[in-house]
């Protein structure tokens, strides 16, 4: 590097401390005392793999804790895209696509992963380990559901049999006590709320009102409505979109269902899930008929919601 770049360097460095009112030598004299990054500091490595600790002492249990830390991670990877692209006030049709598209491919990878799940434990291990997880789900994964407050218009995630008495009128509170995955925490014959569903509003509740709210005109089918009338027509961002909602709506729903369906069903155990939830009828998507962006299927695509995957 030569003089002229170096002195460039030390010029905005000098502009970057003076803006916030930082004295740049003393900044310069601490870079003589640090460490030398690495790998493992940065990605904190050693916290990281220090997280899994199991309830039995049965070894595919590991398998499951981080099988499921994995998702978590990815659930953030994905809503550090949504946030950045719904609280962009006007975003372009370029950005738009390709936050879309980071979107979108962390959640084909997260449905190609099933197979771990599905194919990666030992039947006889996980109906004996899942009896220490009771009654928790991963039904209770916060990060899930604010992902699909972010994704589309509330009423879309109403429970199917009450959308006709809900709109944007009504209060977030009452919306809430109807989102579809109210129904898979409740007793079907006495509508009371189980102890599964108790615990996740308990540490919640509060976060999920405000996210609805927050998210209420700001969630990624909005954005997309702000996009010129032109592009909101471009059919490779229509595609988009439409693989997004079908990915997570039907294919990510169908490979957890095939997955819990191996395990639940295979002569082991009860035959119900660790949290106690009807949970054909919570993951099937023919019941559920959860779509992010209704307007972009055809009328036809929508009253075969999920028939075929469903069989």
């Amino acid at each position: 590097m030569n003089s002229t770049a170096h002195k460039e360097i030390l010029e905005q460095i000098e502009q970057k401390f003076q803006a916030i009112n930082q004295k740049t030598e003393t900044h310069l004299e601490g870079l003589l005392w640090a460490k030398p990054i690495t790998y493992w500091d940065y990605i904190q490595t050693d916290a990281l793999l220090n997280l899994q600790t199991q309830r039995t002492t049965l070894p595919d249990e590991m398998v499951f804790i981080m099988y499921h830390q994995v998702n978590e991670l990815l659930f953030k990877m994905i809503l550090w895209e949504i946030e950045q692209l719904c609280q962009t006030e006007q975003p372009e049709s370029a950005y738009f696509t390709e936050k879309l598209m980071r979107i979108s491919r962390y959640f084909d990878m997260l449905t190609t992963s099933f197979t771990i799940m599905k194919e990666g434990m030992d039947v006889e291990q996980y109906m004996k380990f899942r009896n220490t997880l009771t009654p928790a789900s991963g039904f209770q994964s916060a990060q899930y559901r604010f992902i699909e407050f972010s994704s589309t218009d509330l009423i879309n995630l109403i429970d199917y049999r009450f959308r006709a008495t809900i709109d944007r009128d009504t209060p977030y509170e009452h919306a809430f006590e109807h989102l579809y995955w109210q129904a898979a925490g409740k007793d079907y014959q006495t509508g009371e709320k189980s102890f599964l569903i108790l615990e996740f509003e308990r540490k919640y509740k509060k976060e999920f009102l405000r996210f609805m709210e927050d998210y209420n005109t700001t969630n990624l089918w909005r954005k997309f409505k702000q996009l010129p009338e032109n592009d909101q027509k471009n059919e490779a961002l229509v595609n988009a979109m439409r693989h997004y909602d079908y990915t997570v709506n039907i294919t990510w729903v169908m490979g957890h269902y095939h997955a819990a369906k191996k395990y639940i069903e295979s002569g082991h155990g009860t035959g119900e899930a660790t949290g106690g939830s009807d949970w054909k009828k919570y993951m099937l998507p023919k019941y559920q008929r959860r779509i992010f962006f209704p307007e972009l299927w055809t009328a036809q695509e929508l009253a075969n919601w999920g028939e075929k995957e469903s069989i």
